[in-house]
């Protein structure tokens, strides 16, 4: 018999010899909070007995019970669980071993509950994962998430606490990953996304907002998706060759992630033409649906750790909700369900603002020391031939 069936005839037995107990107990303990059905319907029973104004509940706490309380209890709690006995009523009334720790008993139960239906909801949602990779949707991971993180604000607040995302502490490894392979339509995709990006530049704008390398299942594609970002960032021309020597510049052939007849095969502007918001779109919601995934599995790892007291559990889950709850975000700004952050005529415009430009070059550009102030003015009276702004020439 585990601690937690143990916690529960504990408290049943202290309210069958103390039925003022449950004037403590009611507010937060349902019956749904046990784990056995014969549990529940013998806690379901009390509360109607006692909303009924049974002659028991009005009982001075430390004075006599009545037995019509145990064998009413065990009549009512019949009619929702069979097999119940006033014999299972004696034995719980035995396993209680002090009926004014009725409270801490009640605790445990709560306790029980809480990793019980943290695991549930979890499993649910990985489920729900499962089946949207099959049938190519994300509509129903992104309702059951948001019924998760639901679940766990409730959660907190019947603890007593407030739903706030705590890191869990080095001492709690993530659970092991289960990398899948991607899908080759997936990969082909991502291909397609990053020819039409190289072809036409100024479609970046159409994406960057809710599109983050992160998205892209292959890391390869990743590389080449941050190396267009970062050339679109600061104003400088977009072609094979340029987008070539950034993921060089960013280690990415030196790692041997890329090499350079992949990155120009990929960047060739003659082979693609094509909606790039579209499939986009498609990458943010395959990225929903695998970022999900991870999140339900280290959810349900922490929910079956039964040394995390509800508190922390409840804060480490709504931890590892966090990469997914930003992923549905973006999901729902690229599909036109949440409008994304404002920007101006000039952030929108296909060529970035002169004075972008010049903050994001002058991150990578030498500084001259104060020891040499004099060079420093002349290098300043030169026409700034290397540090003009180039402009892209239109797609």
């Amino acid at each position: 018999m585990t601690p937690l069936v143990q916690a529960e005839q504990a408290v049943l037995g202290a309210v069958f010899l103390a039925p003022a107990q449950l004037d403590r107990l009611s507010p937060w303990l349902r019956p749904e909070h046990f784990s056995r059905p014969a549990h529940t319907a013998i806690y379901h029973a009390m509360l109607k007995l006692r909303a009924d104004d049974h002659p028991a509940s009005k009982a001075p706490e430390t004075g006599p019970v009545p037995m019509s309380w145990m064998t009413d209890t065990v009549t009512e709690a019949s009619k929702h669980a069979r097999g119940l006995t006033a014999s299972y009523a004696h034995s719980l009334v035995a396993a209680c071993p002090r009926p004014e720790h009725a409270a801490i008993y009640g605790r445990m139960v709560l306790e029980g509950a809480i990793h019980r239906s943290v695991a549930q909801h979890a499993t649910r949602l990985h489920q729900t994962v499962r089946a949207d990779a099959i049938r190519g949707g994300a509509e129903e991971t992104a309702h059951d998430a948001q019924v998760l993180s639901d679940v766990l604000a409730d959660l907190a607040r019947r603890w007593g606490g407030e739903p706030r995302p705590v890191a869990p502490p080095a001492s709690i490894p993530p659970p092991p990953a289960h990398p899948q392979a991607a899908h080759e339509q997936l990969l082909a995709d991502e291909e397609f996304l990053l020819g039409c990006l190289s072809a036409r530049p100024q479609k970046l704008d159409e994406v960057v907002g809710w599109l983050h390398p992160g998205d892209f299942a292959d890391a390869g594609h990743q590389q080449i998706y941050r190396s267009l970002g970062s050339l679109h960032h600061r104003g400088e021309p977009i072609d094979q060759l340029t987008v070539l020597w950034e993921t060089q510049r960013r280690g990415a052939l030196a790692d041997r992630i890329l090499d350079t007849e992949r990155v120009l095969r990929i960047c060739d502007p003659s082979a693609f033409a094509g909606s790039a918001e579209y499939i986009g779109e498609q990458i943010v919601r395959t990225s929903l649906v695998r970022t999900a995934a991870a999140s339900a599995r280290q959810v349900r790892a922490l929910a079956e750790d039964e040394s995390l007291a509800p508190g922390r559990l409840i804060g480490y889950a709504l931890h590892a909700l966090g990469p997914l709850e930003e992923v549905r975000r973006r999901w729902r700004i690229a599909t036109g369900t949440q409008a994304g952050p404002s920007r101006s005529a000039d952030q929108t415009a296909a060529d970035p603002p002169a004075s972008r430009i010049e903050a994001a070059r002058s991150r990578s550009r030498p500084h001259l020391s104060n020891a040499a102030p004099a060079a420093t003015s002349t290098a300043a009276s030169r026409p700034a031939v290397l540090d003009r702004p180039h402009r892209r020439s239109p797609s």
